[in-house]
Order: structure tokens, then sequence, then C-alpha cells
């Protein structure tokens, strides 16, 4: 058993962060939040090396430290949610402003994939993690109660058996399998199932999001809407507004969202998938400045969810150019 007393923790904590990053995110919704979350961790089994006492693995210890730091961070606090959660009705008139942003700890943040997948991971798990990182997943993952969600995580995503997750929550296996039974119905009255998660990049799909990327630089809304679900959806965290269907949607793009025309867009890999920053004119020539995260969700061949994160400090997090030039 590795001695943490007599190792650099960069070299036998760090090693963790990115699957503890991934295990944060889902707990918390909140990419900054689970940065937090898993330095805080590091931090505590750094300065409790000598407390080690070796009767569990190094990685099922962190994860313990992990599980309670995230707890403690619930604790108290409202669920996080996408704005769809919050009313059952698309905000009306389209043609109104965005309105006053709520506070951003209400919403579920977009998250990096490189910031969670450990490198030599087997590909079927890889496969698994980025399907579990999903938008509509982790918003699902926030209607169960906190201990719910990390058994549901361990049980159903990592794969942990029933006896390990007891003992990491110092809990019964018969309360912990109680608890797995919950959150699956939960889940499953959110048409989400841990087991049914694929969303495949395929020829058709690839092809789809490239003529979504040439409709939104071009701001040719009749080709961007034509891409789209006839029930498809709208976002715009941190602001509660949010459309339904193409007619919406194509009313808002060329009322309000006017000042998006002449953007461009980013491709990115978020949240098991493909996504996009955009960068949106300054008015100085040649010059365009972060403006959103472009979370893109796609079924049977056509664009069903757009969710726009309009939170220009996801950027720095995600290592992104400040700004794109001509």
């Amino acid at each position: 058993m590795t001695d943490l007393a007599t190792e650099s923790p960069d070299l036998e904590l760090d090693q963790h962060r990115r699957e503890l990053t991934g295990y944060c995110y889902r707990m918390l919704g909140s990419a900054f939040d689970a940065e937090d979350a898993v330095q805080e961790t590091l931090v505590r089994a750094w300065r409790g090396r000598d407390s080690f006492e070796g009767r569990a693995s190094l990685r099922s210890w962190l994860y313990r430290i992990a599980t309670n730091v995230s707890l403690d961070m619930l604790s108290g606090r409202q669920r996080r949610a996408l704005p769809m959660d919050l009313s059952p009705n698309a905000w009306q008139p389209v043609e109104a402003s965005l309105g006053v942003p709520l506070h951003d700890r209400r919403w579920i943040e977009p998250i990096l994939d490189s910031r969670l997948q450990p490198e030599g991971r087997d590909p079927a798990e890889t496969a698994v993690a980025r399907e579990s990182i999903r938008l509509a997943f982790v918003a699902a993952l926030q209607h169960l109660p906190p201990k719910q969600r990390a058994v549901l995580i361990l049980r159903d995503v990592l794969r942990w058996k029933a006896d390990e997750v007891a003992d990491l929550l110092d809990a019964s296996v018969a309360s912990v399998n109680s608890a797995l039974q919950r959150a699956r119905t939960t889940l499953a009255s959110n048409n989400l199932d841990a087991d049914d998660l694929s969303d495949a990049m395929d020829a058709e799909r690839t092809a789809l999001l490239a003529r979504y990327v040439d409709a939104f630089e071009r701001y040719d809304i009749d080709a961007f809407v034509a891409l789209l679900h006839k029930d498809a959806t709208q976002s715009m965290p941190p602001y509660q507004l949010w459309l339904r269907g193409p007619d919406d949607i194509g009313r808002w793009m060329r009322g309000p969202g006017i000042g998006c025309a002449g953007s461009r867009l980013l491709p990115i890999s978020a949240n098991g998938s493909v996504a996009y920053a955009q960068y949106k004119p300054t008015g100085q020539a040649g010059r365009r400045d972060p403006f959103a995260i472009h979370l893109v969700e796609v079924s049977a061949g056509r664009v069903g969810r757009i969710t726009n994160f309009l939170d220009t400090s996801l950027f720095s997090l995600f290592g992104l150019p400040r700004h794109l030039a001509d």
C-alpha cells in the first residue's frame, strides 16, 4: 500500500483528479463547484495522509472524502436546474428581452470533457463516462436527494458493488439497495435511465451539426430552424427565458437575438458531445469576444435541444481563447 507520508500529492493524489472531477460534477451539476470540491478533497487527503491506514484502497478513500465534501456543499442548497425545470411553459412573449439573470447557483453548468477523462481508460468505460455527463442526465440527477444521487452514481455509473458503496457511506447494504431503487424510480419518472444514454456520433449526426454551424454563422434563420424538431427547445442560462418550437426560436433569433449575427462557433467537446463556443462581434473590426457555450442535443436526425450558457467565465475555465480575430 502506498505510504502517502513519503510521496508527493501530485504523484499519488493528483492522478485521480479527472475521475474525481467527473464524480463531483455529476453530484453538484457545476463545473466550478466540481473544481472546488476536488481541490478540497485533495487538500483534505494530503492533510490527513498520516491517518490513512490502508484498510481501503487510495481510490476508495479519495471517493469517501469527495462524497463528504460534495454532501457538505449540497447541504441546505436548492437544486440546480435548467430553465424549463423551473417553469413548465415557455416564456412569453417571444419578442421580450431576456429579463434579469437569476443567481448563477440556480443553473446546471456545462463541463469540458478533457477535464474528466483519465488517460488510458478502456474505450467502453470512456463511452459510459461520456454518456453519463450528458446535460439531460446531469439535470435529472439533481432531482435526487444528495445521498441517493451518490448511490446511483457509484452503483449505476461507476459500477461499484453494493457493499463497497455501503462501506463508503457508512450504511448497510440493504439501505444502499433501497436508495438505489428509489433513485432509479425518480430517473424513470424523468424519462431517463442510467443504462439508456446512448447518443452516438455517427455520420448523419456529424453532417447535421455541420449544417447547424453553417446556418448559425451565416445567420440564415430559415436554414437554422429547418434543422429543429417541431418541439425543440432553446434556453439561455442564467436567464429564465426558454423557447419551444422552430417558429418561436426563429422569431427570437430575428428579433432580440439579432445581435448574434456575424458570430463564429468554435467546436469543443463538452458534456460527452460536440459543443460550440460562440464568439460575438464587438463592433471592433475583425474581433469577436466570448458570448456563449452552445450545447446541442440531437435525436432522430434533428436538433432537439439547444442550451446557450451565457456565462463568459466558462471560457477561461475551459482554456478557450480570449477573443477570435478574422
